[in-house]
């Protein structure tokens, strides 16, 4: 096991669903979401977003779809060795495109929305400083019907309604900005973005 700490970005895609067949059922809003492989050494066969940990190759003095609010945010609470903001928002953008096919072309400030950010708890096999963001998949080039040519590290790649997305086997945190992408699209203030911090022996809830 290790305890060392990489950055990590996700984007959580959403999209309006459509009509529901079931009248229980309000049509609302549907995310992406994949399976990871049975043999994954991290969160094997969960469902998760689109996302990884950031390369060197990420790295750039850019803004990518960034507000300034938003890329503030992404420096407080982290040590002075971590990636730009303009990194992180390039690293989710590009695992976007390696896990699902699909880009989100010149990205104008508003595009990613950081809305969470978690660090893996000790004792894991990896831990990653994740950062997640919220994009429409309105804004998104590419085919958002079919995945299945995408060579991905996801399996089962497909869009789910926020709703039934509880029932399938997510990771605690996945659950926790399930419930928040949730909040946000139906309209709910976010007073600062939620921060799980792992990064010390006592677990700490911060806002950002």
């Amino acid at each position: 096991m290790t305890d060392a700490i990489r950055p990590a970005a996700t984007i959580v895609l959403w999209r309006p669903a459509a009509a529901a067949t079931d009248t229980n059922t309000t049509p609302g809003f549907e995310v992406l979401m994949g399976q990871r492989g049975h043999a994954a050494a991290f969160m094997p066969s969960k469902y998760v977003f689109p996302g990884g940990g950031v390369d060197a190759d990420d790295a750039t003095t850019t803004l990518p779809g960034l507000t300034p609010d938003c890329a503030h945010r992404l420096t407080l609470q982290c040590t002075p060795d971590a990636p730009s903001p303009g990194t992180i928002a390039a690293a989710a953008l590009r695992e976007l495109a390696e896990e699902t096919g699909l880009t989100l072309p010149n990205p104008a400030p508003g595009t990613l929305r950081f809305i969470f950010r978690a660090i893996t708890p000790p004792g894991r096999t990896r831990r990653f400083d994740a950062r997640f963001f919220l994009a429409s998949a309105a804004t998104a080039s590419g085919d958002t019907a079919h995945f299945a040519a995408t060579l991905t590290e996801l399996s089962h790649l497909h869009w789910i309604n926020l709703t039934q997305a509880r029932a399938l086997d997510l990771p605690f945190i996945t659950e926790v900005v399930l419930a928040e992408v949730t909040a946000l699209l139906n309209g709910q203030p976010q007073p600062g973005v939620p921060f799980f911090d792992n990064s010390g022996p006592v677990p700490t809830f911060r806002r950002l």
